[in-house]
């Protein structure tokens, strides 16, 4: 059993419960949960791979609830990029992690930036970003620090997909991604008996939340949508110069 203290059980178990539903119904707000877990554990490098097997179990919720929304095919172009962008990743976590995650903070800014100028364009797909930079970016940034969410945010913002396609094509991504990291995470040695313990307890916790969000989400406009996607990721990439 994980050595923790009642405030670290409570801040982890709404770490999970903020899993849930960022995976059914609020995209952008998962970023929030990598400073809290972060917290929760007390060491930034092992942080991650406590946190994934509960990004995991809250992928398996939203693919099974959104399968029939999914846009498969919109993630075909950014397969082999998002490969490369995780083996670089892979290569950086040897690095300080005081170091990485400002570099994440950084790219998640320029991709804002670059979605908000397309946005408000007279002739948006005349500026639109290749798939590499989302597909490197979104694997660097899972790799070093569970933090690919604003990317792979702002590229399905930028294909204008229904929320439920969004949610659903999303899903799939970090489904396979968040796997892929598994042998990773292990090859580090960043996994053990008391993180997968402390996972297994959070099962509830992100259970709760997807169903949470798979209720709010269908009460969400387009537009509102949309702009709570932004806002999150902008108010969630300070957290990553913290």
């Amino acid at each position: 059993m994980p050595h923790l203290e009642p405030w670290q059980w409570a801040l982890g178990a709404l770490c999970a419960f903020n899993v849930g539903l960022a995976k059914t119904g609020l995209p952008g707000l998962g970023i929030l949960v990598v400073p809290m877990i972060v917290l929760t554990v007390g060491d930034a490098r092992a942080a991650a791979a406590w946190l994934l097997p509960i990004l995991c179990t809250a992928d398996i919720f939203a693919v099974v609830y959104w399968r029939r929304h999914a846009a498969i095919h919109r993630l075909w172009s950014l397969a082999p990029w998002a490969l490369a962008g995780m083996a670089a990743g892979a290569a950086a976590l040897s690095l300080e992690e005081r170091v990485l995650r400002p570099m994440v903070g950084v790219i998640v800014l320029f991709m804002l930036a670059a979605y908000l100028v397309r946005r408000y364009a007279k002739n948006p797909s005349a500026i639109t970003p290749h798939p590499a930079l989302y597909g490197v970016s979104a694997g660097f940034a899972t790799t070093v620090a569970n933090a690919a969410g604003p990317v792979m945010n702002l590229y399905l913002l930028s294909k204008r997909l229904p929320k439920e396609e969004f949610i659903a094509t999303g899903a799939w991504f970090f489904f396979v991604i968040n796997l892929t990291k598994i042998p990773i995470y292990a090859g580090h040695g960043l996994f053990s008996r008391q993180s997968l313990t402390f996972d297994l307890l959070m099962v509830p916790a992100v259970f709760a939340g997807a169903l949470g969000g798979r209720r709010i989400v269908q009460h969400i406009s387009p537009q509102m949508f949309e702009w709570l996607v932004v806002v999150l990721t902008a108010l969630s990439t300070w957290f990553l110069f913290r």
